[in-house]
């Protein structure tokens, strides 16, 4: 069932979600601020390379920006992804059982979604929200057409519908319908209600690669 409710947000719904992301990551940035430097040192230490990893993804109305991850894979991961792609279990998007990119240290960052903090930056600097669709890369933006263009009507997120419910055991063609349910169904307390539940899905650990 897909919402037909306006994707424009108001400005006082506007103000509302910037401010929680604003507090939020603020907040969460002074907490985690010491783990994310002993992470960063140790990820330096565990591999070659930098411990800081920015890739290109489409944010709100379609723009590119730059986000921030934990190096999890080796230094020459991207140029190895293209060799990996046919085998593939999800043609929307590289999705394998054993990713022979990523660094011993990485599984246990990806596993505890702590590669994900330097993302606090992206959401304070104003490209992504804490919650929200998530942040696609190029080449699986150019799948996503046609009704589903309103998913990038809202910034994209740290976590969302997709990150609560089963992250990569969920293929991409129900992703984009739950973030295009998000954005089209958007409310300060939905926000609320999904960053209450990140704590738990990430306990559980489903569908983290």
């Amino acid at each position: 069932v897909l919402g037909v409710n306006p994707s424009v947000l108001s400005r006082s719904s506007r103000w509302a979600k910037r401010s929680l992301d604003v507090l939020g990551a603020g907040i969460a940035l002074l907490v985690f601020s010491p783990v994310l430097a002993v992470l960063a040192v140790l990820v330096r230490l565990d591999s070659s390379g930098p411990a800081l990893f920015r890739q290109e993804r489409i944010g709100q109305n379609g723009r590119s920006f730059t986000l921030l991850k934990l190096r999890t894979m080796d230094e020459d991961a991207e140029r190895r992804r293209a060799e990996l792609v046919a085998q593939s279990k999800d043609p929307g998007w590289l999705d394998l059982d054993h990713d022979p990119r990523i660094t011993r240290l990485g599984r246990f960052l990806r596993l505890a979604s702590l590669d994900e903090l330097p993302q606090l930056w992206n959401v304070l600097r104003g490209d992504m929200s804490l919650v929200g669709p998530r942040p696609l890369v190029p080449e699986e933006d150019r799948m996503v057409g046609a009704w589903a263009r309103g998913r990038v009507d809202l910034t994209p997120g740290i976590t969302g519908l997709w990150q609560v419910l089963g992250r990569t055991s969920i293929p991409f063609e129900e992703m984009v319908k739950l973030d295009y349910l998000y954005v089209t169904n958007w409310s300060l307390w939905g926000d609320l209600r999904l960053i209450l539940r990140t704590l738990p899905a990430l306990l559980t650990r489903r569908g983290a690669n």
